[in-house]
């Protein structure tokens, strides 16, 4: 119906073992924050090919990027057409999936992506 995607971010990725910090918005997650407003539990490691059948599987969804230590996803609201952007990255050093999942625009997703991730957590489970 509407569509608010906003630009797709340039400095995603993963650089020196991090997924890019949250911007300070209360609309984004990061299991590599250090402050509790955004800290949420990495995910247990799991191939990037059984990850990515995982979003394959969610609605409105789009695979930007794939490696096989790396997955970039945008999801979008289905409404307004907000896009979120989430990353995955497969730390081998600590054995856990790490995650990166925040709005494009405005302040608050009213827990949308915290959400998203716990869902995301129980499908591989």
């Amino acid at each position: 119906m509407f569509n608010f995607s906003g630009t797709r971010p340039t400095n995603l990725g993963v650089k020196d073992g991090k997924l890019t910090a949250c911007p300070g918005t209360p609309n984004c997650v990061n299991s590599q924050s250090s402050n509790n407003q955004f800290k949420i539990d990495p995910l247990p490691a799991v191939a990037i090919s059984t990850l990515r059948k995982v979003i394959e599987s969610m609605e409105r969804t789009t695979i930007i990027e794939a490696t096989d230590n790396y997955l970039y996803a945008e999801f979008k609201t289905p409404l307004m057409g907000y896009v979120d952007d989430v990353e995955f990255y497969l730390d081998p050093n600590e054995n856990v999936l790490h995650v990166r999942s925040a709005s494009r625009l405005g302040k608050s997703d009213l827990g949308l992506n915290r959400k998203r991730v716990e869902q995301i957590r129980a499908k591989l489970k």
